[in-house]
């Protein structure tokens, strides 16, 4: 009792202390010992009395309530994510490999000698559609000079007369109509034999793309030379002045040169200048690394192809036949995971490696071949990011002459969408040998997951994008890539491999 008394009037005496203590330092401080002695005391107090803390002393929201302040940084999430999907992927390879073996053969390829052949011959004739435009334009400059030069020396104006626009119009319908049978007949040519006598796939798709390649930079090349071939007769009305400055380095005709034409060729665009930025010099060993990482890739893709992606897509066979919805569903969501992670790694291999590799060797300057489209709130910004040399050629030769001419927003967007929905058909149809549509009408139904997403990429606020951004992932992820690959090999096999002779089979039978 005494030890308790004691402690009890020892801490009164203590807190009565340090009260009169806080009220003397409520009054002005006029030297700087008082001051300290204050701190001091204040300091002995929280050693003292640590039970009596104000840890509740201001109005403060959750972390992750909408209200708060500040919004939290999300980056161990991330970091949990990725060992999420390393891990889940370690144990799908070590499944598969207990389930399958080793599924990857280096000699267990299908190459035939006729494919190999076809596919030189056509990567050497392709080009040669190229050399028949540049003599379309050479022959449509040298009109154009003659025209000028008449002008000139008739009024001693270099403005064409009336009769002599009706004279452009008309000899522009012609080289339209060239450039048009040319072109398009570089790449029926192309489909035709890639259709009927190149049976593997991969060679198909290079030799195909390469097609279309050629195709889309034959249009870009003509309704260019076109646009500068109509300022360079109508020069008193400012429309050489309104040309981009970077073209005064190669004025129209002088652009109408074959090396102007192989660079376009090489050049890792599909929009055609006179001129483009060039980098001062090679960095080879940039190009190396580049170029390294393109086959690693490439090697790595061909190794989950064979492996993982395979033996997904032959399991689907009965699944389809039966039409068991929720056994199909089942393989599209097993199908993913290994698609976009093949999907992740061309695009890299591609427009990371492969395009800037290409860049440096040509001296190309812009190398903006994508934004973060993997952050794109709506359809239409992936669309407009992920594949800017595309992007650019709809957008400058298709999108903005229809807006130009007096068309709405969304029929000028149709129209894009219908020739990429075409050339999609054809990049996947036609090397497979089964042009069925699925790449076509895919196509075409971004649109109206465009038109779902496009007000929520304008609302204010970072939930609208977020929703936006999970909807592109999960149409893009789950119900875009890995049913057309589904679609497609069943399609292939149906024709080529197991289901095709189990049909041959069952008719058979059913005959007898």
């Amino acid at each position: 009792m005494d030890s308790a008394t004691t402690t009890a009037v020892e801490t009164a005496a203590v807190s009565a202390s340090l009260r009169r203590t806080d009220n003397s330092t409520a009054e002005p401080v006029k030297n700087e010992a008082s001051s300290g002695e204050t701190t001091s005391e204040r300091k002995t107090f929280i050693k003292k009395y640590r039970h009596v803390a104000a840890i509740h002393s201001t109005v403060r929201p959750s972390t992750l309530s909408h209200d708060s302040a500040a919004s939290p940084s999300f980056v161990g999430f991330r970091n949990l994510m990725v060992i999420v999907l390393v891990v889940g992927n370690v144990r799908l390879i070590i499944e598969n490999l207990q389930k399958y073996g080793n599924l990857v053969c280096l000699t267990c390829h299908d190459f035939r000698r006729q494919d190999l052949v076809l596919g030189l011959a056509l990567y050497f004739l392709i080009p040669c559609f190229l050399w028949v435009a540049h003599s379309i334009e050479l022959y449509a400059a040298q009109q154009a000079k003659a025209s000028r030069a008449l002008a000139i020396s008739r009024g001693g104006s270099s403005s064409p007369t009336v009769d002599q626009q009706q004279v452009f119009k008309s000899m522009w319908k012609q080289i339209r109509w060239a450039h048009g049978i040319n072109a398009t007949l570089a790449l029926s040519v192309t489909s035709f034999v890639v259709y009927s006598y190149i049976h593997h796939p991969l060679i198909g798709t290079l030799t195909e793309l390469h097609a279309i390649v050629v195709w889309l930079k034959t249009a870009s090349y003509a309704l260019t030379n076109r646009d500068l071939r109509h300022a360079y007769l109508h020069p008193i009305r400012g429309e050489l002045a309104s040309l981009p400055e970077i073209y005064d380095k190669c004025p129209y005709p002088e652009n109408i040169t074959m090396s102007n034409l192989a660079y376009f060729w090489w050049a890792p665009t599909l929009v055609y200048q006179p001129v483009y930025p060039r980098t001062e010099k090679i960095r080879w060993l940039f190009v190396i690394k580049r170029v390294g990482e393109a086959v690693c890739l490439s090697v790595f893709i061909w190794f989950c192809s064979a492996q993982y992606a395979a033996p997904v897509l032959r399991n689907s066979y009965d699944k389809i036949n039966s039409l068991n919805f929720v056994s199909i569903l089942e393989r599209l969501l097993k199908l993913s995971t290994i698609s976009l992670v093949i999907w992740l790694a061309g695009f890299f291999a591609l427009f990371q490696s492969t395009l800037n590799a290409l860049a440096e060797v040509t001296r190309f300057g812009d190398r903006s071949f994508y934004d973060d489209w993997w952050n794109a709130g709506s359809l239409g910004e992936y669309w407009r990011m992920w594949n800017k040399p595309v992007s650019h050629f709809m957008k400058r030769h298709v999108f903005s002459p229809l807006v130009g001419r007096g068309y709405s927003f969304f029929t000028s967007s149709v129209v894009v969408f219908f020739i990429s929905a075409i050339l999609h058909e054809l990049a996947v149809g036609v090397p497979t040998h089964n042009i069925i549509g699925v790449a076509f009408f895919g196509m075409l139904l971004q649109l109206p997951l465009i038109t779902i997403t496009l007000p929520l990429a304008k609302k204010e606020g970072p939930t609208w994008k977020l929703i936006g951004n999970c909807i592109f992932w999960v149409s893009f992820t789950i119900f875009g890539q890995p049913f057309a690959a589904l679609m497609y090999f069943y399609a292939w096999q149906a024709k080529y491999g197991s289901v095709s002779k189990q049909m041959v089979v069952a008719t058979s039978s059913s005959s007898t």
